[in-house]
Protein backbone atom coordinates (compact mmCIF):
# COMPACT_ATOMS: atom_id res chain seq x y z
CA UNK A 1 0.00 0.00 0.00
CA UNK A 2 0.99 3.58 -0.65
CA UNK A 3 -0.18 6.68 1.00
CA UNK A 4 -1.64 9.67 -0.47
CA UNK A 5 -3.28 13.04 0.61
CA UNK A 6 -6.77 13.38 -0.88
CA UNK A 7 -9.69 16.08 -0.48
CA UNK A 8 -13.78 14.91 -0.60
CA UNK A 9 -14.98 19.02 -0.20
CA UNK A 10 -13.15 22.28 -0.67
CA UNK A 11 -12.19 24.46 2.51
CA UNK A 12 -8.90 25.43 4.58
CA UNK A 13 -6.32 22.52 5.59
CA UNK A 14 -8.24 20.73 7.79
CA UNK A 15 -10.00 19.04 4.69
CA UNK A 16 -6.88 17.59 3.55
CA UNK A 17 -6.97 13.52 4.63
CA UNK A 18 -4.56 11.02 4.50
CA UNK A 19 -5.14 7.71 2.81
CA UNK A 20 -3.33 4.41 1.87
CA UNK A 21 -4.52 3.15 -1.57
CA UNK A 22 -2.84 0.75 -3.91
CA UNK A 23 -0.28 2.65 -6.12
CA UNK A 24 -2.29 2.88 -10.27
CA UNK A 25 -0.39 0.65 -12.46
CA UNK A 26 0.93 2.95 -15.70
CA UNK A 27 -0.92 2.36 -18.86
CA UNK A 28 0.39 3.24 -21.77
CA UNK A 29 2.78 6.13 -22.60
CA UNK A 30 2.62 6.87 -18.26
CA UNK A 31 5.04 5.91 -15.77
CA UNK A 32 4.40 4.92 -11.82
CA UNK A 33 7.50 7.15 -9.78
CA UNK A 34 8.17 6.76 -6.41
CA UNK A 35 8.46 10.09 -4.65
CA UNK A 36 11.40 10.98 -2.44
CA UNK A 37 10.46 14.84 -2.25
CA UNK A 38 7.57 16.45 -3.12
CA UNK A 39 7.23 20.40 -3.77
CA UNK A 40 4.21 22.50 -1.97
CA UNK A 41 2.92 25.61 -4.11
CA UNK A 42 1.12 28.06 -4.09
CA UNK A 43 -1.34 26.47 -6.84
CA UNK A 44 -2.45 23.81 -4.51
CA UNK A 45 -4.38 26.03 -2.13
CA UNK A 46 -6.57 27.09 -4.92
CA UNK A 47 -7.51 23.35 -5.68
CA UNK A 48 -8.15 22.98 -1.86
CA UNK A 49 -10.06 26.08 -1.49
CA UNK A 50 -11.74 25.36 -4.78
CA UNK A 51 -10.67 28.64 -6.75
CA UNK A 52 -9.31 26.39 -9.75
CA UNK A 53 -12.14 23.01 -9.45
CA UNK A 54 -10.68 19.98 -9.11
CA UNK A 55 -11.82 17.17 -12.01
CA UNK A 56 -13.09 15.06 -9.56
CA UNK A 57 -13.84 14.04 -6.02
CA UNK A 58 -11.94 12.96 -4.05
CA UNK A 59 -9.27 14.57 -5.27
CA UNK A 60 -5.13 13.97 -4.91
CA UNK A 61 -3.47 17.15 -4.75
CA UNK A 62 0.15 18.85 -5.84
CA UNK A 63 1.69 18.66 -9.77
CA UNK A 64 5.32 18.79 -8.42
CA UNK A 65 7.98 16.16 -7.24
CA UNK A 66 11.05 14.10 -7.68
CA UNK A 67 11.53 10.33 -7.51
CA UNK A 68 12.85 6.94 -9.05
CA UNK A 69 10.86 5.13 -11.82
CA UNK A 70 9.39 2.10 -10.30
CA UNK A 71 7.41 1.11 -13.70
CA UNK A 72 7.21 1.90 -17.45
CA UNK A 73 4.09 1.64 -19.26
CA UNK A 74 3.90 0.70 -22.78
CA UNK A 75 5.26 3.40 -25.34
CA UNK A 76 7.46 4.96 -23.21
CA UNK A 77 10.82 4.95 -24.21
CA UNK A 78 13.04 8.20 -22.80
CA UNK A 79 12.33 7.10 -19.61
CA UNK A 80 12.95 3.44 -17.67
CA UNK A 81 13.29 1.93 -14.48
CA UNK A 82 15.56 2.97 -11.96
CA UNK A 83 15.80 6.56 -13.21
CA UNK A 84 15.69 9.81 -11.33
CA UNK A 85 13.12 12.11 -12.37
CA UNK A 86 11.75 15.01 -11.87
CA UNK A 87 8.43 16.62 -12.88
CA UNK A 88 6.07 19.75 -12.47
CA UNK A 89 2.89 19.30 -14.30
CA UNK A 90 0.69 16.69 -14.59
CA UNK A 91 -2.47 15.27 -12.76
CA UNK A 92 -3.04 16.42 -9.77
CA UNK A 93 -1.97 13.59 -6.68
CA UNK A 94 2.10 14.41 -6.06
CA UNK A 95 1.11 14.39 -2.62
CA UNK A 96 1.72 10.93 -1.90
CA UNK A 97 4.92 8.49 -2.07
CA UNK A 98 3.25 7.15 -5.55
CA UNK A 99 2.22 8.92 -8.33
CA UNK A 100 1.34 7.45 -11.54
CA UNK A 101 1.86 10.48 -14.60
CA UNK A 102 2.49 10.85 -18.00
CA UNK A 103 5.69 10.04 -18.87
CA UNK A 104 5.95 13.37 -21.69
CA UNK A 105 5.54 15.55 -18.24
CA UNK A 106 8.79 13.84 -16.97
CA UNK A 107 12.42 14.46 -17.11
CA UNK A 108 15.59 12.82 -16.30
CA UNK A 109 17.37 14.65 -13.01
CA UNK A 110 20.71 15.79 -13.44
CA UNK A 111 23.68 13.94 -11.22
CA UNK A 112 24.10 17.18 -9.61
CA UNK A 113 20.14 18.12 -9.02
CA UNK A 114 19.17 16.28 -5.72
CA UNK A 115 15.65 15.36 -4.79
CA UNK A 116 14.71 17.84 -2.53
CA UNK A 117 15.81 20.62 -4.95
CA UNK A 118 14.48 19.45 -7.90
CA UNK A 119 10.98 18.94 -5.86
CA UNK A 120 11.58 22.78 -4.35
CA UNK A 121 12.27 23.99 -7.71
CA UNK A 122 10.71 22.82 -10.96
CA UNK A 123 7.47 24.35 -11.11
CA UNK A 124 8.87 27.87 -10.02
CA UNK A 125 12.06 27.52 -11.66
CA UNK A 126 10.28 26.96 -14.69
CA UNK A 127 7.48 29.79 -14.29
CA UNK A 128 10.36 32.20 -13.78
CA UNK A 129 11.96 30.66 -16.75
CA UNK A 130 9.00 31.49 -19.25
CA UNK A 131 8.41 34.83 -17.36
CA UNK A 132 11.71 36.24 -18.23
CA UNK A 133 13.00 34.46 -20.79
CA UNK A 134 9.45 34.38 -22.87
CA UNK A 135 6.84 36.17 -21.86
CA UNK A 136 9.27 39.24 -21.95
CA UNK A 137 12.38 38.45 -23.30
CA UNK A 138 14.56 39.85 -21.00
CA UNK A 139 17.95 41.12 -22.48
CA UNK A 140 19.59 43.03 -19.75
CA UNK A 141 19.19 46.71 -18.47
CA UNK A 142 15.53 46.42 -17.97
CA UNK A 143 14.25 47.85 -14.38
CA UNK A 144 11.54 45.12 -13.59
CA UNK A 145 9.30 45.03 -10.39
CA UNK A 146 8.27 41.46 -8.75
CA UNK A 147 5.88 40.75 -6.07
CA UNK A 148 6.85 38.27 -3.26
CA UNK A 149 10.24 38.78 -3.89
CA UNK A 150 11.25 36.28 -0.99
CA UNK A 151 8.90 33.74 -2.10
CA UNK A 152 10.01 30.40 -3.64
CA UNK A 153 9.13 31.96 -7.28
CA UNK A 154 10.34 35.74 -6.07
CA UNK A 155 13.91 33.96 -4.84
CA UNK A 156 14.68 31.97 -7.96
CA UNK A 157 13.49 35.19 -9.84
CA UNK A 158 15.67 37.74 -7.74
CA UNK A 159 18.98 35.56 -8.77
CA UNK A 160 17.95 35.09 -12.65
CA UNK A 161 17.36 38.83 -13.07
CA UNK A 162 20.65 39.22 -11.42
CA UNK A 163 22.02 37.15 -14.07
CA UNK A 164 20.24 38.58 -16.67
CA UNK A 165 21.74 42.42 -15.94
CA UNK A 166 17.95 43.74 -15.21
CA UNK A 167 17.39 45.92 -12.06
CA UNK A 168 14.75 43.62 -9.56
CA UNK A 169 12.82 45.88 -7.39
CA UNK A 170 10.89 42.82 -4.93
CA UNK A 171 7.76 43.81 -2.67
CA UNK A 172 8.13 42.59 0.66
CA UNK A 173 6.35 42.51 3.90
CA UNK A 174 8.74 42.64 6.30
CA UNK A 175 12.58 43.70 6.56
CA UNK A 176 14.02 40.19 6.72
CA UNK A 177 11.87 39.26 3.88
CA UNK A 178 13.62 42.53 2.37
CA UNK A 179 17.01 41.17 3.38
CA UNK A 180 16.19 37.82 1.78
CA UNK A 181 15.28 39.43 -1.59
CA UNK A 182 18.61 41.56 -1.20
CA UNK A 183 20.51 38.64 -0.56
CA UNK A 184 19.32 36.43 -3.66
CA UNK A 185 19.96 39.46 -6.59
CA UNK A 186 17.45 42.48 -6.04
CA UNK A 187 18.57 45.75 -7.28
CA UNK A 188 15.70 47.16 -4.25
CA UNK A 189 12.98 46.25 -2.00
CA UNK A 190 9.90 47.78 -1.20
CA UNK A 191 8.45 46.91 1.98
CA UNK A 192 5.07 47.43 1.07
CA UNK A 193 3.85 47.26 4.70
CA UNK A 194 5.23 50.62 5.67
CA UNK A 195 5.95 51.89 1.63
CA UNK A 196 3.71 53.86 -0.94
CA UNK A 197 4.92 51.07 -3.40
CA UNK A 198 4.19 52.99 -6.53
CA UNK A 199 6.08 56.30 -5.03
CA UNK A 200 8.72 54.56 -4.33
CA UNK A 201 9.14 53.04 -7.71
CA UNK A 202 8.88 56.44 -8.78
CA UNK A 203 11.75 57.43 -6.84
CA UNK A 204 13.72 55.03 -7.26
CA UNK A 205 13.33 54.69 -11.21
CA UNK A 206 13.45 58.82 -11.28
CA UNK A 207 9.62 59.03 -12.62
CA UNK A 208 10.93 56.45 -15.23
CA UNK A 209 8.82 53.50 -13.66
CA UNK A 210 8.94 49.45 -14.92
CA UNK A 211 9.12 48.10 -18.18
CA UNK A 212 7.47 44.72 -16.80
CA UNK A 213 5.24 44.26 -13.59
CA UNK A 214 5.19 40.12 -12.36
CA UNK A 215 2.27 39.66 -9.89
CA UNK A 216 1.11 36.44 -8.55
CA UNK A 217 -0.89 38.75 -5.41
CA UNK A 218 -4.03 39.23 -7.88
CA UNK A 219 -6.86 41.28 -6.72
CA UNK A 220 -4.98 43.57 -3.96
CA UNK A 221 -2.00 44.68 -6.03
CA UNK A 222 -3.75 44.55 -9.46
CA UNK A 223 -4.10 48.48 -10.04
CA UNK A 224 -1.68 48.98 -7.78
CA UNK A 225 0.44 47.24 -10.34
CA UNK A 226 -0.53 49.01 -13.60
CA UNK A 227 0.05 52.81 -11.54
CA UNK A 228 4.26 51.34 -11.87
CA UNK A 229 4.42 50.53 -15.20
CA UNK A 230 6.29 52.95 -18.05
CA UNK A 231 3.84 54.22 -20.99
CA UNK A 232 3.32 50.79 -23.02
CA UNK A 233 4.92 48.22 -20.86
CA UNK A 234 3.86 44.93 -19.62
CA UNK A 235 1.68 44.06 -16.50
CA UNK A 236 2.00 40.10 -16.13
CA UNK A 237 -0.50 38.07 -13.86
CA UNK A 238 0.21 35.62 -13.03
CA UNK A 239 -1.50 34.46 -9.85
CA UNK A 240 -3.93 35.07 -7.43
CA UNK A 241 -2.83 35.00 -3.64
CA UNK A 242 -5.25 37.64 -2.34
CA UNK A 243 -8.41 36.16 -5.17
CA UNK A 244 -8.90 36.57 -8.86
CA UNK A 245 -8.62 39.76 -10.54
CA UNK A 246 -12.22 40.47 -11.93
CA UNK A 247 -14.42 43.42 -13.30
CA UNK A 248 -11.69 44.73 -15.28
CA UNK A 249 -12.80 47.77 -17.35
CA UNK A 250 -10.34 47.21 -20.47
CA UNK A 251 -10.18 50.90 -21.27
CA UNK A 252 -7.86 50.85 -17.78
CA UNK A 253 -4.90 50.10 -19.58
CA UNK A 254 -5.59 52.88 -22.34
CA UNK A 255 -5.88 55.19 -19.31
CA UNK A 256 -3.30 54.23 -17.90
CA UNK A 257 -0.50 54.73 -20.84
CA UNK A 258 -1.13 51.98 -23.82
CA UNK A 259 -0.23 49.07 -21.59
CA UNK A 260 0.00 45.50 -22.26
CA UNK A 261 -1.15 42.34 -20.18
CA UNK A 262 -1.28 39.08 -20.30
CA UNK A 263 -1.95 36.16 -17.74
CA UNK A 264 0.39 32.98 -18.64
CA UNK A 265 1.06 30.02 -17.31
CA UNK A 266 3.02 26.81 -17.12
CA UNK A 267 1.06 24.52 -18.97
CA UNK A 268 0.88 27.15 -21.23
CA UNK A 269 4.38 27.49 -22.36
CA UNK A 270 5.32 24.28 -21.51
CA UNK A 271 2.72 22.88 -24.11
CA UNK A 272 5.12 20.53 -26.61
CA UNK A 273 7.89 17.80 -25.31
CA UNK A 274 10.27 19.47 -27.02
CA UNK A 275 9.66 22.96 -24.77
CA UNK A 276 9.42 21.51 -21.86
CA UNK A 277 12.77 20.13 -22.40
CA UNK A 278 14.13 23.53 -23.60
CA UNK A 279 12.78 25.22 -20.66
CA UNK A 280 14.44 22.37 -18.09
CA UNK A 281 17.93 22.79 -19.74
CA UNK A 282 17.73 26.45 -19.54
CA UNK A 283 17.00 26.23 -15.72
CA UNK A 284 19.20 23.22 -15.19
CA UNK A 285 22.21 24.82 -16.72
CA UNK A 286 21.43 28.05 -14.29
CA UNK A 287 21.60 25.47 -11.20
CA UNK A 288 24.55 24.12 -12.94
CA UNK A 289 26.23 27.30 -13.13
CA UNK A 290 25.69 28.16 -9.72
CA UNK A 291 24.00 31.55 -10.49
CA UNK A 292 20.99 30.53 -9.32
CA UNK A 293 20.65 28.11 -5.82
CA UNK A 294 17.19 26.92 -4.49
CA UNK A 295 16.98 27.48 -0.68
CA UNK A 296 14.94 24.64 0.70
CA UNK A 297 13.76 26.31 3.76
CA UNK A 298 10.74 24.20 4.80
CA UNK A 299 10.54 20.51 5.48
CA UNK A 300 7.58 18.47 6.46
CA UNK A 301 6.30 15.67 6.49
CA UNK A 302 4.22 14.64 4.51
CA UNK A 303 1.17 13.36 6.70
CA UNK A 304 1.51 17.51 7.44
CA UNK A 305 0.83 18.77 4.17
CA UNK A 306 -1.96 20.27 6.18
CA UNK A 307 -0.23 22.47 8.42
CA UNK A 308 2.55 23.31 5.27
CA UNK A 309 0.10 25.12 3.37
CA UNK A 310 -0.79 27.12 6.55
CA UNK A 311 2.02 28.70 7.10
CA UNK A 312 2.70 29.01 3.07
CA UNK A 313 -0.76 30.66 2.87
CA UNK A 314 -0.12 32.68 5.95
CA UNK A 315 2.86 33.86 4.31
CA UNK A 316 5.32 32.84 7.29
CA UNK A 317 7.84 31.19 4.99
CA UNK A 318 10.34 32.36 2.82
CA UNK A 319 12.17 29.82 0.40
CA UNK A 320 10.81 26.69 -0.98
CA UNK A 321 8.72 24.19 1.28
CA UNK A 322 9.19 20.55 0.69
CA UNK A 323 6.68 17.98 1.61
CA UNK A 324 8.96 14.21 2.37
CA UNK A 325 6.89 10.96 1.73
Amino acid sequence: MSQRIQFSQTGGSEVLEIVDEAPSAPGPGEVLIRNKAVGLNFIDIYFRTGLYPAPSMPSGLGTEGAGVVEAVGEDVTHLNVGDRVAYAQGPLGAYAEHHTLPAEKVVLLPDFVDFETAAASMLKGLTVQYLLRQTYALKGGETILFHAAAGGVGSIACQWAKALGVKLIGTVSSKEKAELAMANGAWATINYTEEDVVERVRELTHGEMCDVVYDSVGKDTWEMSLDCLKPRALMVSFGNASGPVDGVNIGILNQKGSLFVTRPSLNGYADTRERLEMMCDDFFAMLESGKIQVDVANRYPLAEAGRAQDAVQSRKTTGSTVLLP
